[in-house]
């Protein structure tokens, strides 16, 4: 089993990159590899809905979007980072979110799924609600942990004395880990994966 982390965050060991090394340390305890795929700082290409994504299998713009998802095979769950900036999280993020599952959201239906966020003060829980959407909206697990997945400081050193924080990292660790064994589980079990009905898309005129 192995887990993807995507760390939104222009600072690539920075809190958030602590918060999620805190959640690899426990799930890699139970024989579960991880891997965090760091952003970066250059430029990340917003969808502009053209909707060739539907016709193509993948994203006009060639980037990371087009990489991870051409890869979701080899992972059994995801999650997503990101500092909290004016309340909600980084462009960095959403941008690379949007992109993800508007072309390819069914490569990831029923893996389990979180988010999690660090902020110096405040809109932690705006900015984790953000994230948490696109796994909602996508039949995705969304696994919990104590308390909303956050962590708090302005540095990395600073949210390494978050010691409530942490401890919200390792248990949900412990949680996917837990949640990951028993799909497996499941899996060797005979249990089939839903079986969903043909999407019915309205609106307010129709």
């Amino acid at each position: 089993m192995k887990v993807l982390f995507v760390n939104g965050s222009p600072h690539e060991h920075g809190c958030t990159d602590l918060a999620m090394q805190e959640t690899c340390k426990v799930l890699q305890k139970h024989g579960i590899d991880t891997e965090i795929l760091w952003l970066g700082t250059s430029s990340l290409q917003g969808c502009i809905a053209c909707g060739k994504c539907h016709k193509k299998g993948k994203c006009v713009f060639e980037d990371a979007v087009n990489e991870v998802n051409g890869r979701a095979d080899e992972f059994d769950a995801l999650i997503v980072g990101s500092p909290v900036y004016y309340g909600g999280p980084c462009s960095q993020i959403t941008a690379f979110l949007d992109r993800l599952f508007y072309s390819g959201a069914a490569k990831w239906t029923g893996k389990p799924a979180s988010s999690i966020v660090s902020c110096r003060r405040g809109g932690a829980s705006a900015a984790y609600d953000r994230l948490n959407k696109y796994f909602e909206m996508s039949n995705m697990p969304v696994v919990t942990s104590q308390y909303w997945n956050q962590i708090h400081g302005n540095s990395a050193d600073e949210a390494a004395q978050d010691l409530e924080g942490l401890q919200t990292m390792r248990t949900l660790g412990e949680n996917l880990a837990w949640l990951l064994k028993c799909i497996e589980a499941g899996r060797k079990a005979g249990i089939e994966a839903p079986a969903y009905e043909k999407r019915i898309g309205t609106n307010f005129i129709r």
